[in-house]
C-alpha cells in the first residue's frame, strides 16, 4: 500500500500465538497501532481520518477442536461486526475484505451420470477406510474436479469457513446500509515469506516449513493428492492494491463484489510438501504419506482467477517453482506462544 502511493495505519493485536513482539520488518516510520480489532474504542479512534479499509483481521486455520468453535465466532464475525459500524458511523465508503476459498466447501465436480454435481460432506468411514475422493450424491459414482467460479453455490463446511462467509455477509449489509463499496478477496492457498512457525492454525506450507526446520519431514494428510492453489503472498499484496483502486473506480457501491486470488495453476498438497522439502534441503529425504485426515477438510478446491484478471487487472506473477524455492530459505515469523486467543491481525487501514 505504501508503495503504491497510500498513507497507512495499522492496527494489529500481535498476539504471542502469532507474533513475539512488533515485527523487525515494520519500520518505525510507518504507523501502527497495537490494539483488538473486537475493541470498539479503539477500532473508532484507528479510522479518524481514514478513507479506505483493508481487512484482513482474522483467527486462521480450520481449528483443531471444537474448542474453538467460540474464538472463530467472537474474532472474524464480532471484530468485523464492530470494524464495520465504526466505518459506518465514521463515513469510511471502501472496504477490501481478505475473504477466502473455503466459502466454496468443497470445489466444482463433474459425474460421467449427471453432469456438474454438488458432493455431500465426506462420510467418516470413507474417510477411515482411505477412501478421500467424494463420491457422486445422485449414484455414488466418481467425480472429475473442475474449476470454481465466483458464482458458485457457497457451502463452508467448518468454523473458520462458516466464519469468513459471515464476514462477506456482514460487508454486504455494510454496503447497502451506508452506500459503500466492498470487495471481498476470496484467496486461495497463500503462501510466502513471514509466515508464522510453529502453530497448528497456520497454513499448510508454513506447517510443511515448521517440520523442515525442526528436522522432520513434512506431514502429509490423506494421501496427499489434494488439490490447491498456491498463490504467492507478493501477488495476494497486490491483489489488495487493486481492488483498493477498484473500489474507487470500478465496483457498484451498495454492494460486495467477489474475486478468486489464485494462480489458475492447481498443484496437489503432495507436490508441495516434496518440492519444499527438495528446495529446503540438507534433511528429510521425502515427506511422510500418513492417510491422517480432518472431517471438515475438503479434497479439492481449484480457483478459476479470470474474473480477477477482466475486472481488477490481477494476474499472479510468481511460478509454484520459484515461489516455493524462495520460501524454503525464507524467514519465518516467530511466536510468543501456541495458543491463539486473540486475532491473528487487525484491518489496515489506508489513506
Amino acid at each position: 500500500m505504501v508503495a503504491a502511493g497510500h498513507e497507512v495505519r495499522g492496527l494489529d493485536s500481535l498476539t504471542p500465538a502469532v507474533h513475539a513482539g512488533k515485527p523487525s520488518y515494520i519500520s518505525n516510520e510507518l504507523e501502527l497501532r497495537v490494539a483488538d480489532v473486537r475493541d470498539p474504542a479503539a477500532v473508532d479512534d484507528a479510522l479518524d481520518g481514514v478513507d479506505a479499509v483493508c481487512h484482513l483481521a482474522a483467527m486462521v486455520g480450520l481449528g483443531v477442536s471444537l474448542a474453538d468453535l467460540p474464538l472463530y465466532a467472537d474474532v472474524n464475525v464480532t471484530g468485523t461486526a464492530v470494524l464495520l459500524e465504526a466505518m459506518g458511523r465514521r463515513g469510511v465508503s471502501r472496504l477490501v475484505l481478505s475473504s477466502s476459498m473455503v466459502v466454496y466447501g468443497e470445489g466444482a465436480y463433474d459425474c460421467p451420470r449427471h453432469g456438474p454435481v454438488r458432493p455431500l460432506p465426506r462420510a467418516a468411514a470413507d474417510l477411515k477406510a482411505g477412501i478421500f475422493e467424494p463420491r457422486c450424491p445422485a449414484c455414488g459414482g466418481e467425480l472429475a474436479w473442475a474449476t470454481v467460479r465466483e458464482d458458485a453455490a457457497l457451502d463452508p463446511r467448518n468454523a473458520y469457513a462458516t466464519s469468513k462467509l459471515a464476514q462477506e455477509h456482514l460487508a454486504g449489509n455494510w454496503a447497502r446500509l451506508t452506500g459503500g463499496t466492498a470487495v471481498a478477496l476470496r484467496y486461495h492457498n497463500v503462501y510466502g515469506p513471514r509466515m508464522p512457525r510453529d502453530t497448528p492454525y497456520s497454513g499448510v506450507a508454513a506447517i510443511f516449513r515448521s517440520s523442515l526446520e525442526s528436522g522432520m519431514p513434512p506431514r502429509v494428510f490423506e494421501d496427499g493428492r489434494q488439490r490447491r492453489d498456491f498463490v504467492h503472498v507478493r501477488d495476494v499484496a497486490e491483489s489488495n492494491v487493486l481492488a483498493l483502486a477498484a473500489c474507487s473506480d470500478t465496483v457498484t457501491a451498495g454492494a460486495v463484489c467477489a474475486y478468486n486470488v489464485a494462480s489458475g495453476t492447481p498443484h496437489t498438497i503432495g507436490e508441495m510438501a516434496t518440492e519444499l522439502t527438495v528446495a529446503f534441503g540438507g534433511g528429510p529425504v521425502e515427506p511422510i504419506i500418513t492417510g491422517e485426515y480432518r472431517l471438515g477438510d475438503v479434497r479439492h478446491i481449484v480457483a478459476s482467477p479470470e474474473a480477477a484478471a477482466t475486472e481488477l487487472g490481477f494476474r499472479a506473477r510468481t511460478g509454484f517453482a520459484e515461489g516455493v524455492a524462495e520460501f524454503a530459505h525464507a524467514a519465518l515469523r516467530s511466536s510468543g506462544g501456541t495458543t491463539p486467543r486473540t486475532p491473528r491481525c487487525s484491518p489496515e487501514l489506508a489513506r
